[in-house]
Formats: C-alpha cells, sequence, structure tokens
C-alpha cells in the first residue's frame, strides 16, 4: 500500500505541474511567465516532447524529440561561438555561472519536464506501481539552480566513453544532450548483484538505449548512482536493430549539479 501511495502523491504532483505549465500541446503563447522559453526552440517543438521511461532501469528517462534539427543547429553555433574546440581539445568545463545558451537549455528542460508527455510503458520491465511519474523528482526539478556545471564533448568517429559513475561530488540528476550522429549508450550495473533479489534475477544488467541528435536524457536515483554508462563507438560495437550506426562527428551537453561544500 505504501508503493501504492508514493506512485499517487507522484502522479498528483505531476498533474499539479501540468496544470501550472500547461499541456505540451498548447501553443507558445500560453507558456508561463515563471520558465520563459528559452530562444534554442519554437512553439512546435514543445507538440514532440514525449518522455520514455527506459526498460529495467529505475531513474532513466529519454525524451527522444527534445530539440528539432533547427534547434539543433542554434545550439551546436552557441557551442562554436565559444571557441572551446580544437585538433588538441575536444572537451570543455564549466562551473559556476554557465554561457546564456546553457542557461537558457537549462530551461527548457525543466519546461520539458513539467510539460511533456509520458509514456510509462506496459509489460516486464517497464514501470512499477511504485515508479516515480515525473522524469525528474520534485525535489530535484525544483533546486535552484537546477545545473550549475555543464562539459561540452565532441567526439570524432570511433571516439566515445568508458563505463562510469559520475563523480560524487555532483548531485542527483544529471542531463545529457546529444547532437550530430546518433550513438547506444550502454548502461550495466555498478555491482552485478545489485539488489537481485528485490528486483528479480531475470532482469538485464546490461541496457543499450538509442540516442539520436536532438535527444534528452536524464538520469537520477538508481540510474544516477547504480547503473554505469559508457558508449562505445570503436567499429562494430554500434548496434541497433540489428544494423550497425554510421559514425560521424558527435557533440554532447552533459549538465549537472555540484553538491554544497559541507559547512
Amino acid at each position: 500500500m505504501a508503493a501504492a501511495a508514493s506512485y499517487d502523491d507522484e502522479f498528483r504532483s505531476r498533474e499539479a505541474l501540468r496544470e501550472a505549465f500547461g499541456d505540451s500541446s498548447e501553443s507558445e503563447s500560453d507558456a508561463p511567465r515563471e520558465v520563459a522559453s528559452p530562444a534554442l526552440v519554437g512553439g512546435a517543438g514543445r507538440e514532440r516532447w514525449r518522455w520514455e521511461a527506459v526498460a529495467g532501469v529505475r531513474g532513466l528517462w529519454l525524451c527522444p524529440d527534445f530539440l528539432s534539427s533547427d534547434d539543433q543547429s542554434r545550439l551546436l553555433a552557441a557551442i562554436q561561438r565559444e571557441g572551446w574546440f580544437s585538433d588538441a581539445n575536444n572537451q570543455a568545463m564549466k562551473f559556476g555561472d554557465l554561457p546564456p545558451w546553457a542557461v537558457e537549455l537549462s530551461a527548457l528542460v525543466r519546461e520539458c519536464i513539467c510539460i511533456g508527455d509520458v509514456n510509462v510503458g506496459i509489460g516486464p520491465g517497464w514501470m512499477n506501481e511504485d515508479e516515480d511519474a515525473c522524469p525528474l523528482p520534485p525535489d530535484l526539478l525544483w533546486r535552484e539552480p537546477l545545473f550549475d556545471q555543464l562539459i561540452a564533448n565532441r567526439y570524432k568517429p570511433g571516439e566515445g566513453i568508458c563505463a562510469h559513475v559520475d563523480l560524487m561530488r555532483f548531485d542527483d540528476g544529471i542531463a545529457i544532450v546529444s547532437l550530430e550522429s546518433a550513438c547506444v549508450m550502454c548502461f550495466s550495473r555498478e555491482c552485478a548483484a545489485y539488489d537481485m533479489q528485490k528486483r528479480g534475477e531475470n532482469e538485464s544488467t546490461n541496457v543499450p538505449v538509442y540516442l539520436n541528435p536532438g535527444s534528452l536524457v536524464l538520469m537520477s536515483g538508481d540510474a544516477r548512482y547504480h547503473w554505469k554508462h559508457e558508449i562505445n563507438r570503436k567499429p562494430g560495437a554500434q548496434l541497433w536493430n540489428g544494423r550497425e550506426l554510421d559514425q560521424d562527428r558527435r557533440t554532447s551537453v552533459t549538465l549537472r549539479k555540484l553538491k554544497a561544500s559541507p559547512n
């Protein structure tokens, strides 16, 4: 009964957010003043916002159509203007005061969480009755600032990331925006025996997720702390639906929140 109550509370919380911010089908002119619409997105973009709970990984959510093609181009141009990347450097990290475009992107992530439609899925491996009904728990969604650290990466074909869990210096709730080349990100348990009795022995310990250009991934709770994520872009490793993905340049923006320093 406690689990069901938790689900009901989260559902009511999300419905309250939808009442406050409107539905994803509303026009841009109806967007709330409290969360200003970033210049990155046009009104039509909100109609495509659909959240999917990734089967088997609690706290992992995907919005495949977060940014339209035009929005992706504008975001890439803003990153390019920073002048961060060169043949010798493919990564930039910023802390504290983020560039204006990153502040706008953070606001857009919050708006997408508030008004995007949610698909909780059906069948084995999908959300249990006590799974959060909102892609990000309210205590994380309404913190200020939502994010205060970013990493921008530019990967050449064949370059990826090793399996890892983000450092504990960062708080719960991490967002990743993918640009340019599509890829498969693989999630694996931090510990293969993690909570197996609670979750069932037949649950997979490796979960691939297809990240198309313009997609947004959110990790919180178990997905953030108990699952490693990696992108293996070596030849033959990027497989989806039985075919190997074409590997071109890929750019990503990761948004995180630093934990408060102890007094």
